[in-house]
């Protein structure tokens, strides 16, 4: 397992999150909201007149939402909606109570508190009801309006890019995202720059477009929740190939932290993927070994690249704390200097070559579904 010390980790992964929150405050990737279905109205017996149907609560995904302007908007949390009018004399079959929608970003899930996922909103405009109204009163209810869903929902975002960047703070992932795209993140020289995912679009000569996701940095540890943790790792997940970025210098993010070097980050970074979600291993993976342009860094990257070169397991003489169980197989590994914009056309070029594969794996798949499908029906 990944760790340090147990109490070296519970106290320094305190510090960290103690600088995330007041140097940043928080990125809200979560809301838990409470939502109501209008009740139906009430019916007119001596008129057999039936009472409109109460709203239903709707959850509709846009791009140009953010759950921090949800949670700002609705400081409650509390969405309900409209109830169903009553069966009247002159208006027999009641009016149906008003929906309620709500605007999440493309990206949420909708959970409930048992854990059943009532939704996956990946697309704009996907739409899922989160709490029906209930039925105006009829000879059924015995003329009364029933009440609507009531229930508390979990709103989890996690972002959909094309690529995931993956490295330690101070690796250079920010530099790198402002390089490939057009992306100005902010920047400076300090661990945790970015606690809030940075959005970038690369752009080629044919107009194809590829996005990519800076993500906040991990920490050893991640994987149990230390630090940024489970924020992080779970944004990966829906990342269709993931950009290992590792300073060639190593990385220590304090003087009460080990210092690692860049074999070392790789292995970590490895092992709290797969601590996490063994699947996000089998991930198409790329590395990036950065600041190329630092003193020495020539003679350490040989040193680096001697071990991929040499052996089939390249954690082979590493510590058995740090070494992951399935070593990740990087379909290439690119020496670059993002700072100088060196060695980043060839990574480009691969990136697009494995993502155009990739599509047109499940292309194939998807063909294949569908030739068994129609072949099941014919029988």
């Amino acid at each position: 397992m990944v760790f340090l010390t147990r109490i070296l980790l519970k106290k320094t992964s305190k510090d960290v999150s103690s600088v995330i929150r007041k140097r940043f405050g928080n990125f809200q990737d979560t809301l838990r909201i409470y939502v109501k279905g209008g009740s139906g109205g009430m019916g007119l017996p001596s008129y057999g007149g039936q009472g409109g149907n109460g709203g239903d609560v709707i959850v509709v995904a846009s791009p140009k939402m953010t759950l921090r302007k949800v949670s700002l908007s609705h400081p409650s949390k509390r969405f309900s909606a409209g109830t169903g009018v009553n069966s009247r004399v002159r208006r027999l079959q009641g009016i149906r109570g008003a929906d309620t929608v709500i605007t999440v970003p493309v990206g949420v899930t909708v959970v409930t508190d048992d854990g059943q996922i009532l939704a996956d909103l990946n697309e704009a405009n996907q739409r899922v009801v989160v709490a029906k109204g209930g039925q105006g009163g009829c000879f059924r209810t015995d003329w009364n309006g029933m009440r609507g869903e009531r229930k508390s929902v979990k709103l989890d975002l996690k972002l959909i890019a094309d690529v995931g960047f993956v490295g330690f703070p101070n690796a250079g992932k920010s530099t790198l995202l402002g390089a490939l795209s057009r992306s100005e993140p902010k920047i400076a020289d300090y661990p945790f720059t970015t606690v809030k995912p940075q959005i970038g679009v690369m752009h080629y000569s044919d107009r194809r477009q590829i996005s990519l996701a800076d993500l906040p940095g991990l920490i050893e540890g991640a994987h149990l929740n230390r630090g940024m943790g489970h924020r992080f790792l779970k944004h990966v997940e829906r990342t269709k190939l993931l950009l290992f970025v590792v300073d060639i210098n190593g990385f220590q993010l304090s003087d009460k932290w080990l210092y690692r070097s860049a074999l070392d980050t790789v292995a970590l970074l490895n092992s709290e993927l797969e601590l996490y979600k063994p699947e996000l291993v089998s991930k198409p993976c790329v590395l990036a070994i950065n600041k190329l342009d630092t003193e020495g860094a020539d003679e350490k990257l040989g040193k680096v690249m001697e071990k991929f070169e040499e052996a089939e397991d390249y954690y082979s003489d590493l510590a058995e704390d740090i070494a992951p169980s399935v070593p990740v197989k990087f379909r290439d590994i690119f020496p670059i200097s993002a700072k100088e914009g060196t060695g980043l056309e060839p990574l480009k070029s691969k990136i697009r070559v494995i993502l155009d594969e990739e599509a047109e794996r499940e292309r194939q798949r998807d063909r294949q579904e569908q030739q068994k499908h129609a072949a099941s029906e014919e029988r």
